[in-house]
């Protein structure tokens, strides 16, 4: 992402008093009167901040999943005033402010242990051709721990980037966000700290190369620290303020020495890395987060010579930095901002206890994904199917129409008749109280030989998923002004995007938008994340079956396999609620969508499909059961929600329960028992912080009634000596927590039978 640079002031030392200094401006400049100010506005700054009292290094007194931190995130400074320190109760991070500064320690308070075991520099650029070090000390002598006496004789690289001050700040948001709709009351942007560390470059004598005239490129090293959750982002910002452009080939944002999880000593296929969760924005091709990281790189330390390893091959050495580029060019007056890496510190190896940090994680950085609408995709763009569709959602409850896949609905037509069909049918779902939006599919097509991807391999068209067009193409950019333009003549409230941006690269050098191989994946990435940012801001809602949250998606696939759904209706059911179980370990209920194929699906017949409605209401409720009883909403694809009135109401009860427990289903779940088809499963959504503590759905697959008493984990509910459990919001009996906050419960359903339990 490039900006302007110039015209802004920063703040520093918002909690502790006003100390406002220019230092951008001073840190590029080499009047040594400006480097005075600037160490004597740091030192100011430091004055102010406190000294981090021992109690803050101490473990917390509480579980940060299960009851509310009262610590808050703030900057302190360390006794003898060396070292700044972002801490928040859960962890803490330090940095070394001279001779240059240096990340020095990075802590666990949770468990008491140190993370970081050496030195390395804040971030490493190469600009046109060469490298450069931003921070940083040299001299540590065993990179397997890092005593802190080492610190005073570890001397400074001339040659990297100087340090030049620090400011601290309140966080800001990374995108707009309105609240249109039913969501979680989160804070946004999320309550923390800001510490921000400039460095100019270095004075190197008789040397001309992309550093230019001295202070002309200065580097600015953000961070951000969060309240209530063990949490750390980190991106920077390279601004050029010289009177010539540089080519910023490829950087390093993030380069951590951490602790080795395991020590091996014989060679390995597959390696444990360090406790902890790294997840970038700038994240693609995947719906999972693991597959769409393509940022994170776990590499073997040079310099780590003691090491088990016998062939020193342990990959502990982390490092954030983009797979290709971005090759940008930074023209005078503007500035490069990198993506951002996020750093989530586990505090434990149990699964359950991880997946829930990482749900906790998106809640807080991406709370539009708590967004969770009710959503019907009505299979034909006929406007009076849509009016059909739009009174059928408000008739039952459910709050939003989508035009689907295969329906004839074109979002690049620009005809203004067409459009202006489009801004009716919106004004009426609004009328109704129903939300309308619509498909359009991007990737997984040709559009031609001149504006498809060319695979730098083969030099002909191809990528990702096959052949795709490239989004800085003459026709790529053609289709975001199209879109853009639809939103804002229409005004409809969701874009269901197939495709999305899988992170293709382009050889081609004729696009308007790229130069070459090395910028089409930045560029392309920044085209579609710049639309998504813009949709968020107006609050069109956006399912993306890709990994975009972090740039405002609020929905992809919980993770099913489409040819599923032309299966036997009764093998849907267990397979649903399968995919739910295992896509619900990363993600919240409401970040992943299923299907329900009320018409035939790609196959299958009738024994496939619910339609005549009438016909298969056992069925029916059971997947309204699935997918409401899960707090996931799913595709409900056909002409219709319901053909009778006993339909229409069995389709209401299922609605109103979901609405009525909405904030307890909407919360995540805990795994109890995965659907096998053999015995009773089941889903536990918890949440202390509500009155209703838990919810548990149990499902009988079975051709025979079922008896069987569950052991409930009540841990994550909060609760810890009785728990009231009523069935079906009915009698309520009360049970002992034993010693591990389980209760033992009883239950019995008829064949093929489904009931619920809510937890107080």
């Amino acid at each position: 992402m490039l900006k302007r640079v110039g015209g802004f002031i920063y703040f520093a030392g918002w909690l502790f008093g006003s100390v406002t200094f220019n230092m951008a401006a001073a840190a590029a400049s080499d009047d040594p009167n400006s480097q005075r100010q600037i160490s004597s506005a740091t030192d100011a700054l430091l004055e102010r901040l406190p000294v981090l009292p021992a109690e803050r290094k101490r473990a917390p007194d509480s579980d940060w999943l299960v009851s509310p931190m009262t610590r808050r995130a703030a900057v302190y400074r360390s006794s003898d005033a060396k070292e700044v320190i972002l801490n928040n109760g859960l962890i803490s991070r330090s940095w070394r402010l001279g001779p240059n500064a240096a990340n020095v320690a990075f802590e666990n308070l949770m468990s008491d242990a140190s993370l970081l075991r050496g030195v390395k520099p804040e971030v490493t650029l190469e600009l046109d051709g060469l490298s450069y070090e931003v921070g940083g000390l040299k001299g540590q002598p065993n990179y397997a721990y890092l005593r802190k006496e080492w610190l005073e004789s570890m001397t400074n690289d001339t040659k990297s980037f100087q340090f030049a001050g620090l400011e601290i700040g309140p966080v800001q948001e990374r995108l707009p966000w309105k609240r249109k709709r039913y969501s979680s009351d989160v804070p946004w942007p999320p309550p923390g700290v800001a510490l921000t560390l400039h460095f100019r470059p270095p004075v190197l004598a008789g040397q001309s190369n992309a550093l230019g005239a001295p202070g002309s490129l200065t580097v600015s090293v953000h961070y951000e620290m969060y309240d209530g959750i063990p949490l750390i982002t980190k991106w920077f910002t390279l601004s050029n303020a010289g009177p010539q452009e540089v080519m910023l080939n490829t950087f390093k944002s993030e380069i951590l020495a951490l602790v080795e999880y395991e020590s091996v000593v014989d060679h390995r296929e597959r390696w444990e890395y360090p406790n902890v969760h790294i997840q970038s924005d700038y994240s693609f091709r995947g719906m999972d987060p693991q597959t769409a990281n393509q940022t994170t790189h776990w590499v073997v330390d040079p310099q780590y010579k003691t090491q088990v390893s016998s062939a020193s091959q342990t990959p502990n050495l982390l490092e954030s930095r983009p797979p290709i580029g971005p090759s940008l060019r930074i023209d005078p007056g503007q500035s490069f901002t990198s993506f951002r890496t996020f750093e989530l510190i586990h505090d434990s190896t149990d699964r359950e206890r991880k997946g829930l940090a990482v749900r906790q994680f998106y809640r807080r950085m991406a709370p539009w994904v708590t967004e969770n609408p009710i959503m019907m995709h009505v299979r034909s763009s006929e406007p009076a199917a849509i009016r059909k569709a739009i009174d059928q959602c408000a008739a039952v409850g459910f709050e939003m129409v989508i035009i689907s896949f295969w329906s004839g609905f074109d979002m690049e037509n620009e005809d203004p008749a067409y459009l202006a069909q489009f801004k009716d049918l919106t004004d009426y779902a609004h009328s109704r109280g129903i939300e309308l939006g619509a498909y359009s599919l991007l990737a997984s097509r040709s559009v031609g030989p001149k504006d498809d991807v060319i695979d730098p391999k083969t030099g002909k068209a191809g990528g990702v998923f096959g052949v795709s067009p490239c989004l800085e193409s003459r026709w790529g950019q053609n289709y975001f002004r199209k879109l853009y333009a639809f939103f804002e003549k229409t005004g409809m409230d969701l874009l269901e995007h197939d495709g999305s941006y899988p992170g293709d690269v382009c050889a081609s050098t004729n696009h308007p938008g790229h130069l070459q191989l090395e910028d089409s994946q930045w560029t392309q990435w920044t085209r579609i994340t710049d639309f998504y940012r813009w949709c968020r801001g107006r609050d069109v809602y956006l399912n993306v079956p890709d990994h975009y949250y972090l740039n405002g998606s609020s929905k992809c696939a919980m993770g099913y396999r489409e040819s599923n759904w032309s299966l036997p209706r009764a093998q849907q059911l267990i397979h649903a609620r399968q995919n739910i179980y295992d896509g619900t370990w990363e993600k919240t209920p409401s970040m992943g969508w299923m299907m329900v194929p009320l018409v035939e699906y790609g196959g299958g017949g009738p024994a496939a499909t619910i339609e005549p409605l009438h016909q298969h209401l056992d069925h029916y409720g059971l997947t309204l059961a699935n997918n409401f009883g899960a707090g996931v909403q799913a595709c409900y694809r056909g002409p219709r929600l319901f053909d009778t009135d006993d339909t229409k109401q069995l389709v209401k009860t299922w609605v109103d329960f979901y609405r009525k427990h909405r904030a307890i289903l909407d919360s995540d779940l805990v795994h109890v028992r995965r659907a096998d088809a053999r015995d009773l499963d089941c889903y536990l959504h918890v949440n202390p912080r509500l009155k209703e503590k838990a919810l548990l759905m149990v499902f009988n697959p079975l051709d025979q009634p079922a008896r069987k008493t569950m052991r409930i984990p009540l841990y994550y509910s909060g609760l810890t000596d009785k728990a009231k459990v009523a069935e079906h919001d009915e009698r309520t009996r009360t049970y002992r927590l034993d010693r591990s906050y389980d209760v033992d419960l009883p239950v019995s359903l008829p064949p093929q039978g489904v009931s619920w339990f809510v937890v107080y």
